[in-house]
């Protein structure tokens, strides 16, 4: 380990023992999730690097289907190079439902066998920006 020569005020532990006692929550709120929670695991191929989207279908054969037949807790969406996972989204089901309603602007598509499933198609931009990060903390 580097040695700065610089020693750690008391300020400096508080907000260290803070952070810490932050992340260790989160820590085992990602355990729950894994452990006790009903996940839903849904993986992009290589389209979202194209278009900049992902696709949440809601109804396939006219049944409601993926994100509006899910009792799962947790939606993981997967973001794929290939066959590697780049990046995984993970949401609380409701928070993404939710979101995806509050959204002003969400097409729907057409896809996945014989075209028989329709989709929302999300734009990633969109949905890390900040009038949607408001819109979720004004929901709370």
């Amino acid at each position: 380990m580097e040695q700065t020569g610089l020693t750690p005020t008391k300020a400096d532990r508080k907000k260290f023992d803070l952070d810490l006692q932050y992340g260790q929550v989160r820590e085992q709120m990602v355990a729950d999730m894994l452990q006790d929670g009903k996940i839903e695991v849904k993986s992009e191929r290589g389209m979202w690097m194209r278009t900049g989207n992902i696709a949440i279908e809601f109804e396939s054969y006219g049944k409601p289907s993926g994100i509006a037949a899910t009792e799962a807790d947790y939606w993981f969406h997967n973001l794929c190079v290939g066959e590697e996972v780049f990046a995984t989204l993970v949401f609380k089901t409701d928070n993404l439902k939710r979101i995806i309603k509050d959204l002003d602007y969400v097409k729907v598509v057409n896809g996945g066998d014989n075209y028989a499933s329709k989709m929302y198609l999300v734009s990633l931009q969109k949905l890390f920006s900040s009038d949607v990060f408001k819109a979720f903390k004004d929901g709370i």
